[in-house]
């Protein structure tokens, strides 16, 4: 009887050797397909120089690489009693960083730890991701037609997006929002709901642009992505030349280091949020799109570990992280290509910097864990574990 709970409760205890052979190295190869040309192209955006991004980018993907198969080695019943401790911690150095964190380019984002810059809320992504997982694990699709059961994930949603709001940045505050939306709908809240959130949301907009909830620059990048042309050497500066940068790139680019708006330095922040702009002017459109396949691809087998996986908790965490993961791209590049207001979101592993690499990194570690760890049952109460 004892062999037969056992068993209905999944494989006996993996030791690490089976858990890395488990593990999805064709995914890991595309994971270091797309960090390579994050490299090349932080090479480029120097010049043509190691110093003084492509070598630290390197230190931090080799730090984030071990980290990821580090995390992709904890079992799901581990990651699920961490969840919520881990989301508290992100929550307080929230409040933290609104009190006494650095500021920078007129946001008060970081909190400096001499070695980093952390920014708590490139944290929260994976905790909100984590801490809704665990939470709605308990709770079978019939759950979520009462109303009552979602007060308390919404609150865990919204809280931390009005604390990232404040900073002020709007960008990370959408993705909060949406990658918590994404996992409602995984988890089977019912689409009557999103229905009239969005209207609520819609009515929320309305008044917050007629009232000083909205700073006069996050208007102002709305007033610029509608008619950039108005302020093209002020506001629109950034967007305009990105344009430029863009449609100078042609289908098959200049040629690598040959791109003229990013090396002339017309292009702004070339190394950060406009990095897939002197990409896609080195490379042409063709290679833009090869890099959105990329990504496309990780996203698709973040999805089909999801479906692959045994237990609520996590289906729900492949899918929240497939679900950051694509907003994290999909916002960056049309942002840069003036589909949407510009706003602070980092291109994946490409962009310059140590927090949002982190965290991307250790976001593949626990997709890749799901992986691993994929006919590990697990009760929909915390005693069924026991």
């Amino acid at each position: 009887m004892v062999l037969q709970l056992h068993t209905a409760r999944g494989p006996r205890k993996m030791t690490i050797g089976t858990k890395l052979r488990n593990v999805t190295w064709s995914m890991v190869l595309v994971i270091c397909t797309v960090a390579s040309i994050g490299f090349a192209m932080l090479y480029s955006a120097a010049h043509g120089s190691y110093d003084p991004w492509m070598d630290r980018q390197m230190g931090r993907f080799g730090i984030g690489f071990v980290m990821m198969l580090a995390i992709a080695m904890v079992d799901l019943r581990r990651l699920m009693k961490i969840a919520y401790p881990l989301y508290a911690i992100a929550f307080v150095l929230l409040i933290y960083v609104d009190v006494a964190g650095e500021i920078g380019m007129g946001a008060q984002r970081w909190i400096d730890l001499k070695i980093i810059q952390l920014q708590p809320s490139e944290i929260m992504k994976i905790a909100l991701v984590m801490a809704l997982a665990r939470y709605f694990h308990g709770f079978t699709f019939e759950d979520m037609g009462r109303p009552t059961v979602l007060i308390i994930p919404t609150l865990m949603a919204l809280l931390p997006t009005g604390l990232v709001l404040k900073q002020p940045d709007l960008g990370t505050a959408l993705m909060l929002t949406m990658v918590g939306g994404a996992i409602f709908f995984a988890a089977g809240v019912r689409w009557w709901k999103f229905a009239v959130v969005f209207a609520i949301a819609i009515a929320g907009a309305y008044l917050a642009w007629n009232s000083d909830l909205l700073h006069d620059y996050q208007k102002k990048r709305v007033l610029t992505f509608l008619d950039p042309g108005q302020d093209a050497l002020g506001a629109g500066y950034h967007i305009t030349q990105s344009k430029i940068a863009l449609g100078s790139g042609g289908v098959f680019g200049k040629g690598f280091l040959q791109g003229s708006q990013s090396h002339l330095d017309f292009l702004p922040e070339r190394q950060t949020d406009f990095i897939f702009t002197m990409f896609a002017e080195e490379f042409g459109m063709v290679g833009g799109v090869v890099l959105v396949c990329l990504y496309s691809l990780l996203v698709l087998y973040g999805i089909v570990i999801a479906l692959r996986s045994r237990s609520h908790f996590g289906r729900l965490l492949a899918y929240g992280l497939s679900a950051n993961l694509f907003l994290y791209f999909f916002i960056n590049t049309a942002m840069v290509m003036g589909l949407i207001p510009v706003v602070g979101i980092p291109l994946p592993l490409i962009s310059y910097g140590g927090t949002a690499m982190m965290t991307v990194m250790i976001g593949f570690g626990l997709v890749i864990s799901v992986y691993v760890h994929r006919d590990m049952r697990l009760g929909r109460r915390s005693s069924d574990d026991e």
